[in-house]
Order: structure tokens, then C-alpha cells, then sequence
């Protein structure tokens, strides 16, 4: 999956990254280390998140068009 960023959102992530492995596991990672978990990120698990997160735009689209077409339903005159 390609993912783009700025250089700047990149460099955060990467830095997150860092001070995570340092604050959780003790570790010192490297900024190449740190940019290797970030790929592994995007490549393997950002593809569930983003397939999650159209699952629920798809079900809030749904509930909005029932809603729209309900309301498009009221204004029907009634035929004599």
C-alpha cells in the first residue's frame, strides 16, 4: 500500500517510533531501525486500519443515504 507523506510527518513518525522502543522496551533505535519498523508498519498493518476505516465510511454512508431517502420520502403528495 502506498502511503504518502511529508518528509516532516515521516521524520515524527520516525521519532515516535524512537522514543517508544526507548520508553516501553529500553531500547536506543536507530533512525535507520526506527524507519525499517515505520515500513513494516505501512506495508503490513496499515492496509487492516485503512480496510477498517473505509468499512465504517461505507456503513456512515449507508445510514446517511436510508436517512436522505427517508426525508426525500415525505415530501410525496398524496394522488386522490
Amino acid at each position: 500500500m502506498f502511503i504518502k507523506m511529508t518528509k516532516e510527518q515521516q521524520q515524527k513518525m520516525i521519532e515516535d517510533i524512537q522514543i517508544f522502543f526507548s520508553e516501553e522496551r529500553d531500547e536506543d533505535l536507530s533512525e535507520f531501525s526506527a524507519e525499517r519498523v515505520l515500513d513494516f508498519v505501512k506495508e503490513s498493518l496499515a492496509p487492516h486500519f485503512y480496510n477498517a476505516a473505509i468499512a465504517d465510511v461505507k456503513h456512515v454512508v449507508e445510514q446517511q443515504y436510508a436517512s436522505m431517502e427517508d426525508e426525500i420520502l415525505t415530501l410525496e403528495r398524496p394522488i386522490k
